[in-house]
């Protein structure tokens, strides 16, 4: 099942994506598509629906973050090797954990907006994923039942605020639109196996990243284990679990970051796509 919601920010309305790839409404069977959506008795509700019997939304327009109410955006760093190496860092002997504020979160294709002064942000194409009962201390054998499911993630990085700045990384990592998520929540059915996705990244139409999760150091059912350790996960929480190589920062002979004007386009298999127009700072496009 893939989860959606679409609509003008503030009037969002809940969707589903049927075998065909149409947009059905879901607003006369929830009113949106929260965090408490997520958990699994409600889940199996929604998957008992026949998508025909909903209504067919011909145009839905924006296509808004899949759910609403997220309490944490948990991010991974280092977690492909040569994604470190291209960093000139070592790979991580325990998951390295960072956060986004939820204010980062936009949808999959909406303007991105660079900060005041912005002269080093970049890209990074990575697989969420979202939780769906709590976790706390949970083993690694048990873990994927904790999961509701996936989504594409742009982990956009100011590097200078990030590495320049001093302090942690939550600097470059934290800016208004820095987090485009969906373009759906494909529940955890759909994606059998996470550890074989294959995603990219494209700006103005090169190729910068083609990766694979294949290549993780630190896996989805070790990542959800290991976090619940450090903070108790809730249904709505998302992990983003880091990149392949290919971003900005580690280009040769030199780094090449986005610029006003720039497009990127990204997907993950059975994950969709996203793509964002980069602009120069301007409130009213975060606002809006």
């Amino acid at each position: 099942m893939k989860l959606m919601r679409y609509g003008a920010k503030g009037a969002e309305k809940p969707g589903l994506i049927d075998k065909q790839g149409n947009v059905r409404d879901l607003s006369g069977v929830l009113p949106d598509i929260t965090a408490d959506t997520l958990a699994g008795a409600r889940l199996a509700e929604l998957r008992a629906l026949d998508p025909a019997s909903l209504p067919l939304v011909a145009n839905p327009g924006r296509v808004a973050p899949p759910w609403r109410g997220m309490g944490k955006f948990i991010c991974i760093g280092l977690n492909y090797a040569d994604h470190a190496a291209e960093s000139g860092l070592a790979v991580p002997a325990e998951p390295v954990i960072f956060m986004k504020p939820t204010s980062a979160v936009v949808g999959p294709n909406d303007p991105v907006v660079l900060p005041q002064d912005s002269v080093k942000t970049d890209w990074e194409v990575e697989l969420g994923v979202v939780i769906g009962e709590r976790a706390r201390y949970v083993s690694e054998a048990d873990a994927m039942k904790h999961v509701a499911g996936y989504c594409i993630v742009n982990d956009v990085s100011e590097r200078e605020y990030q590495i320049e700045r001093g302090g942690t990384w939550d600097k470059g990592k934290g800016c208004d639109t820095f987090g485009p998520i969906g373009p759906w929540l494909a529940t955890a059915d759909e994606i059998p196996n996470p550890q074989d996705l294959e995603m990219w990244l494209e700006v103005n139409g090169k190729r910068f990243q083609n990766g694979s999760t294949r290549t993780m150091v630190f896996g989805v059912a070790q990542l959800v284990a290991y976090v619940s350790r450090f903070m108790t996960l809730y249904p709505g929480d998302l992990i983003s679990t880091g990149t392949p190589p290919g971003v900005g920062m580690g280009q040769k002979p030199a780094p090449v970051y986005l610029k006003s004007g720039d497009e990127m386009k990204l997907g993950i298999a059975g994950l969709g796509e996203q793509r964002q127009r980069v602009h120069a700072w301007d409130p009213a496009l975060i606002d809006g």
